[in-house]
């Protein structure tokens, strides 16, 4: 807005406006930007203004704003020295715990039934050849297992997951650091995630279970009819001049007599936080696929049938003009944007907003209407580690029937420790096992030592500090062999005179 020195009552105020410079500059503004055009008139303008003063974007050369109308006159005006935008508070992010996903514990386990009828198995020593190809390192025996699966995901559990991981991504598709005065997380079900994500039909449209729920059948018809125009008479009705323009004006009164819009009260902090994306397309599609799966089921259902309709009245060329003066696409914006965004405030500039994201929403509908792939991706690994079957042995430090009613945060050099003592202890036995075995032949241990020196050098010199303690523990080769040697080497030295022997008998 062009700003200058103006002059009134004696007084000189400096950075203002008159209200006509005002209505002058904001309608040449509105007719060239895209999202409104050349329809816009100048009484418009003059009343997108006066919500411009509501609001306290300006407000008049004495700090008057919100209890006046803005006039198309030499009234001065001026921009207030505080911007009127609502300031989140900028603190860490703290999530609540009872909407994110707990870790899982060990009671979400239970046991398999054993088969009865069976004789228990008993264990069975392997010989050495079939050792080797079954492990790689010592390991001594394995202690008796049993088979442990998770419990099955019940339907609130489910709804939970898809409920916090859908609002965590939101979050961080919105950039922000917390969601505080954006959204209130028990104004989210999750009920109404799943059905949003598995309850629609081919072309991704919401199925509702209660048929009561759904548009009435009218609506329906005549939203079919002008989205299929000409070919869209499915009752066979006669066509007369105009009938185009009653079949949208019916269509349009059942939108416009919603209690609230589709869009819901409670999202629209969310859908304004949207807009400063919209000129990053994908971020913007992503951050509307995440926002309509909040929707209850039967709004995100007529959103995607109308948000479809005015896609295909905007691009139907053998849909004759709907108005005289205004444009198809511009008139199917101003008509139903109030119908898709609003505030229950009306101090909000809710036409102005609305305009510029059904208009976003309306040229990606296809998109928006989608399930953003990475979220259900993350959601289906989460569901099949939670069905993932265990192995707990006899005898480990874990017990899977005992589980902790709470957690306590520890330091991190407690955590270290107790990972270090977590890991060393099953290999000290195992270790243990290894030396302890009377059947193993003497070779076969020296090497599997070897091999475990080389794998776990820590645990290996915490049992074997010096070479004593690992001769003690460990028989080394045997000195028989040394008889043997010399009696070789003797007979090597006497074969010169066996062959002389031999030549004089």
């Amino acid at each position: 807005m062009p700003l200058r020195r103006h002059w009134a009552h004696f007084r000189c105020y400096d950075c203002s406006f008159t209200g006509a410079e005002a209505v002058d500059y904001l309608h040449e503004l509105l007719r060239r930007n895209h999202n409104f055009g050349p329809e816009v008139t100048r009484y418009q303008t003059l009343q997108l203004l006066r919500k411009f003063l509501k609001a306290h974007v300006v407000e008049d050369v004495k700090g008057r704003h919100g209890t006046e109308d803005f006039e198309d006159s030499g009234h001065l005006y001026r921009f207030p020295t505080l911007s009127p935008l609502k300031s989140f508070p900028a603190r860490p992010l703290l999530r609540d715990g009872g909407d994110l996903p707990r870790l899982i514990r060990w009671d979400d386990y239970e046991e398999l039934p054993q088969q009865e009828n069976l004789a228990p198995l008993k264990s069975a020593v392997m010989s050495s050849d079939l050792w080797n190809k079954r492990h790689s390192v010592a390991i001594g025996d394995l202690h008796e297992c049993k088979l442990i699966r998770r419990k099955e995901v019940t339907s609130k559990q489910l709804d939970h997951i898809w409920k916090s991981m859908t609002i965590a991504h939101l979050q961080s598709a919105l950039g922000l650091q917390t969601l505080d005065g954006v959204l209130n997380p028990a104004h989210v079900n999750g009920k109404h995630i799943v059905h949003n994500v598995f309850s629609v039909n081919k072309t991704g449209i919401v199925v509702l279970e209660n048929k009561a729920e759904d548009m009435p059948y009218w609506v329906v018809s005549a939203m079919k009819c002008l989205a299929n125009w000409p070919n869209g008479n499915d009752s066979k009705q006669p066509v007369y001049p105009g009938f185009e323009r009653d079949v949208l004006k019916t269509v349009a009164d059942y939108f416009q007599r919603l209690k609230e819009p589709l869009l819901t009260f409670h999202l629209y902090e969310v859908f304004v936080n949207i807009l400063s994306l919209l000129p990053e397309q994908d971020a913007a599609t992503e951050a509307l696929q995440l926002s309509c799966l909040l929707l209850p089921p039967p709004n995100r259902r007529r959103l995607q049938l109308l948000l479809r309709l005015m896609a295909r009245v905007c691009h139907n060329v053998h849909l004759p003009p709907l108005n005289d003066a205004i444009a198809t696409r511009t008139l199917m914006v101003q008509m139903f944007s109030p119908c898709v965004l609003g505030s229950a405030d009306d101090m909000d500039l809710d036409e102005l907003l609305a305009t510029k994201l059904v208009t976003f929403m309306m040229e990606h509908h296809g998109s928006i209407s989608q399930v953003p792939a990475k979220l259900r991706r993350q959601v289906e690994e989460h569901l099949s580690h939670l069905k993932r079957a265990q192995i707990k042995y006899a005898g480990t430090d874990s017990d899977f029937s005992a589980s902790p009613a709470f957690c306590k945060q520890i330091r991190r050099v407690e955590c270290e420790e107790q990972k270090v003592i977590g890991t060393q202890t099953p290999l000290q036995q195992l270790l243990e096992g290894l030396i302890a075995d009377k059947e193993l032949p003497a070779k076969d241990k020296r090497k599997r030592l070897k091999q475990f020196q080389k794998s776990y050098p820590d645990v290996y010199h915490s049992r074997f500090p010096t070479e004593d303690s690992r001769a003690a523990a460990i028989p080394e080769k045997s000195s028989r062999l040394k008889p043997p040697l010399m009696f070789f080497s003797l007979k090597k030295q006497f074969q010169p005179f066996q062959r002389s022997w031999s030549f004089r008998a």
